[in-house]
């Protein structure tokens, strides 16, 4: 037999592969200095290799996470990184990449872990309390993030953004104060923001204070007449101080800006209905309830109206509707009562009576441990 065996062969075959193997590693220096002289791509490639000699490397997966966010490929620098934290899960600083490059890609609440054990490792991180905050905030946790963002937003105080943010926060969680401190320092700022001053004026609103509230809606429809809502939100000060002549041509407004609102439906047809005008009362609050059928005041108005009408059977439907909607509220029990009694259902009428009783003491009992508790 000429020439090399077969086992032969195959040795050479192995040791040529191996050579060329041992020809094709990279280390993390060359990686490095790829990543120095900004070609990117090369450099991922080379750390994808130096993972592929040592699978084990966390911190080549922690390198190739960064390199990948540094391309905006976030989720895949999202899985190096938690390869990184799976293989080592002291590794320094990936839990904080790991947070950003989720809230990069909008997973806010996957990014509130990661962050929360970034500034667990560092308190004094400005950047992990900013971000954490932020990711409260779109994760809809807005208790949360007025706890972080209240502490960074006095070290940024000139980032409205991160003051609108703590702003509608505070509202959202009904602690006005806060709000107002945080809308004033935006309006401080920008004071032609239409949008900050019907913020603020929820505030005020919501700090039981009416007048200063009117104020600010003014303010901000004499900046931007035809801003959304702007007027809405007047108009509805004046409705809940039963000033229905004030309120009724804010409503109006409204709807000429956006014929489509239907809360400046419901509330513009109750106006009216307070006003004594039941025509078109009843036009609005039908069309206020073609366009959505969970608006309890709607129900409770159409109701009235069939019973001034004594259009009893859809006075009864209406009412009803109203109690499905909210059950706790004596008013359509009482109202209901009276429909029935005018069609001569007496037993009927009498238990929704004695509901009206039920629940009245159910509002009493639970304003009076209120009380208690507030000694």
């Amino acid at each position: 037999m000429t020439g090399m065996s077969y086992l032969g062969r195959a040795v050479l075959a192995i040791l040529m592969l191996s050579g060329l193997a041992c020809a094709q590693t990279t280390t993390p220096e060359e990686a490095m200095r790829l990543e120095q002289q900004g070609k990117l791509q090369e450099a991922t490639r080379a750390w994808e290799q130096v993972i592929a000699q040592n699978p084990h490397d966390a911190g080549a997966y922690a390198s190739l996470g960064v390199l990948l966010a540094r391309q905006q490929q976030y989720d895949r620098a999202v899985a190096a990184y938690r390869k990184a934290l799976a293989i080592d899960s002291n590794l320094q600083g990936i839990e904080l990449n790991l947070g950003l490059a989720l809230f990069k890609t909008g997973q806010f609440a996957a990014a509130i872990p990661p962050l929360r054990a970034a500034l667990s490792a560092d308190p004094k991180n400005v950047q992990a309390r900013t971000l954490l905050g932020m990711s409260d905030y779109g994760a809809k946790k807005f208790d949360d993030a007025v706890k972080q963002l209240s502490m960074v937003a006095t070290v940024d105080p000139d980032n409205i953004e991160l003051q609108r943010m703590l702003a509608q926060s505070c509202l959202f969680v009904k602690k006005y104060s806060c709000a107002e401190e945080a809308f004033r320092v935006i309006l401080k700022q920008d004071p032609k923001s239409a949008a900050a001053h019907v913020l603020l004026a929820e505030a005020l609103d919501g700090l039981e204070k009416p007048a200063e509230a009117i104020a600010e809606f003014q303010a901000a429809i004499d900046i931007s007449p035809r801003e959304p809502n702007v007027h809405f939100g007047l108009g509805f000060l004046h409705w809940k101080a039963h000033r229905y002549s004030d309120a009724k041509p804010e409503f109006d407004k409204e709807l000429e800006i956006d014929p489509a609102n239907v809360e400046a439906l419901a509330y513009l047809g109750d106006a009216e209905l307070k006003l004594g005008n039941t025509n078109r009362a009843l036009s609005l609050l039908q069309k206020a309830v073609e366009k959505k059928k969970d608006m309890r005041m709607v129900y409770l108005d159409l109701g009235e109206i069939f019973l001034q009408r004594k259009q009893y059977p859809d006075a009864v439907s209406a009412f009803r509707r109203s109690i499905e909607l909210d059950p706790s509220q004596p008013d359509a029990h009482y109202r209901l009562a009276q429909a029935y009694k005018a069609m001569g259902r007496t037993q009927e009428a009498q238990a929704e009576l004695a509901k009206v009783q039920e629940l009245r003491q159910q509002a009493d009992n639970a304003a009076m441990r209120r009380s208690e508790k507030s000694e």
